[in-house]
């Protein structure tokens, strides 16, 4: 169970990812979570960093996909900013939103990484059908209330710096 738990690499950000090592070894598409993965949790804002990102995930021709357990509009008007595909109130960890992301991307498990935050949604949700997954720290200690509940749960099973650096499936 503890190994469902494990990201297959932890980064302090979406900015440290390096695009260009991880589309070598395979990886076309992005499920990305949106609160605090891609922006403080219900902010609307859209940082100039964080345009110039999407921009360099698209030159380096990744497909995207947002998957947020957050509500339709929030999560539709975010991705139509951006201009990427949504799956929103995806009941994460559930399978059911992470098969859809690769379907409308048209990738599979062997080339689709998860990028989130969260230990019980995102990275448990991807490590279920064995993706690559990405562990961020969260950009905002301003949270919903029950995640910052599991936040607490989140420490006692998560040891960060000890994951693994590597992209090896």
């Amino acid at each position: 169970m503890i190994k469902l738990l494990q990201p297959r690499l932890f980064l302090t950000s979406i900015f440290d990812l390096d695009l260009a090592r991880l589309h070598d070894h395979g990886v076309r598409g992005l499920i990305m979570d949106l609160d605090n993965t891609l922006v403080g949790w219900n902010r609307p804002d859209l940082s100039q960093e964080l345009k110039i990102w999407f921009q360099d995930v698209r030159a380096h021709g990744f497909k995207m996909c947002i998957v947020s357990n957050n509500m339709t509009e929030r999560v539709e008007q975010f991705a139509e900013k951006v201009g990427v595909m949504a799956i929103p109130k995806a009941a994460k960890p559930r399978r059911r939103s992470f098969r859809l992301a690769m379907r409308k991307m048209g990738t599979t498990r062997h080339n689709t990484a998860v990028i989130g935050d969260q230990v019980f949604t995102d990275i448990l949700g991807g490590n279920r059908l064995r993706l690559f997954t990405i562990l961020v720290h969260p950009i905002d200690t301003h949270e919903y209330w029950a995640t910052r509940l599991v936040r607490r749960l989140e420490r006692y099973v998560v040891r960060r710096p000890h994951f693994p650096q590597s992209f090896s499936h």
